[in-house]
C-alpha cells in the first residue's frame, strides 16, 4: 500500500492495480473546495498515464461522501463552465467523464449536490444502507450540473428525476438501489470491502477489452460537455441573481427562503 498523497483534503491511495481518491475533510461533512476539485483531477489524470493503475474508486469518509459545493468557497470565485480559464470544478468534471479506466463510487452516508451527480459518470457505484441522496440545485435558486439535466432522466426517467432536480427531495438508499442510482447497497461496515472486491475483479481482467467496452458504452460523452457547458452558462446566470442572494442569505441566517417576490 502506497502512502497518501495530495492535498491535505483529498488522500490518494494506491492499492494494487487500484487506486483510491477519498475525500478527506469530515470536519466540513467533506465540503469541496477548489483545492479539492484540483486535487481530485490530477489523482484522475496521472491514473490515466499509469499503466500500474487499472481501476479507480472515489470514497469519502466513515458516514459523509460530501455535502457538495463549499459555498463559501464557491462563491470566492463562481466557475463558468466552458469560459476561457478552466476552474478546477471543471477540470475535474471534464477528467471523470473522460477517464477511459472504469471509476467506481463508493458512497458511505451523506451525498449531496455532485456528490450525487458524479455518480451518473462512474462505471458503478455502491451505497452503505445508511446513505442518502439529495440535490438542492432549485433550492439554491441554481439549476442542475455536470450534464445531470439529461443523464439522469436517462436513468430514471424524467418525471422520477424531478424528485431529486425539482423538488429537491432525499432519497434513501433503496431508493437510489430501486431507481438505479447505485448499483448495490451493503451495511457501512462491509462497503468498502464489497467495493475493492468488485474493484480487485475489475482490475484482473483484460485492461484493453475493459477499456474499450467502456468506450463503446459511453460514445456519447461528447454531447455531455456540450450540454455542461450550456448547464454552466444557466448556472453562472443565477450565480448572478438576486434569487441566489436570497438563498444564500437564508441559508447563513439558518431560514427558509423567501421566493415569494421573484416570478
Amino acid at each position: 500500500m502506497n502512502a497518501p498523497a495530495g492535498f491535505a483534503d483529498i488522500l490518494i491511495e494506491d492499492r494494487g492495480a487500484v487506486r483510491i481518491i477519498r475525500f478527506n475533510r469530515a470536519g466540513k461533512k467533506n465540503a469541496i473546495t477548489r483545492a479539492m476539485y484540483t486535487a481530485m483531477a490530477q489523482g484522475l489524470e496521472t491514473a490515466e498515464t499509469d499503466k500500474a493503475i487499472r481501476v479507480v474508486v472515489i470514497a469519502g469518509t466513515d458516514g459523509v461522501f460530501t455535502a457538495g459545493n463549499d459555498l463559501m468557497d464557491f462563491m470566492e470565485a463562481p466557475p463558468t463552465i466552458g469560459g476561457g480559464d478552466m476552474p478546477p470544478v471543471e477540470r475535474f468534471m471534464r477528467a471523470l467523464l473522460g477517464a477511459t479506466k472504469p471509476v467506481i463510487a463508493c458512497v458511505d452516508g451523506l451525498a449531496i449536490g455532485i456528490g450525487v451527480t458524479l455518480l451518473l459518470h462512474c462505471d458503478l457505484a455502491y451505497a452503505s444502507d445508511r446513505s442518502t441522496f439529495k440535490t438542492p440545485f432549485v433550492d439554491l435558486a441554481l439549476v442542475p450540473e455536470f450534464g445531470s439535466s439529461a443523464v439522469l432522466p436517462g436513468i430514471v426517467g424524467r418525471v422520477v428525476a424531478s424528485e431529486l432536480l425539482l423538488l429537491g427531495e432525499t432519497w434513501d438508499a433503496s431508493r437510489a438501489e430501486a431507481k438505479s442510482l447505485v448499483n448495490g447497497v451493503f451495511p457501512a461496515g462491509d462497503l468498502e470491502a464489497e467495493v475493492m472486491k468488485r474493484a480487485e475483479a475489475l482490475a484482473a481482467k483484460a485492461p484493453n477489452a475493459v477499456k474499450k467496452s467502456k468506450a463503446l458504452m459511453t460514445k456519447g460523452v461528447e454531447s455531455v460537455y456540450t450540454l455542461m457547458a450550456e448547464e454552466g452558462a444557466e448556472f453562472a446566470a443565477q450565480l448572478a441573481s438576486e434569487e441566489f442572494k436570497e438563498a444564500v442569505t437564508a441559508f447563513l441566517e439558518r431560514r427558509p427562503p423567501d421566493f415569494s417576490r421573484f416570478g
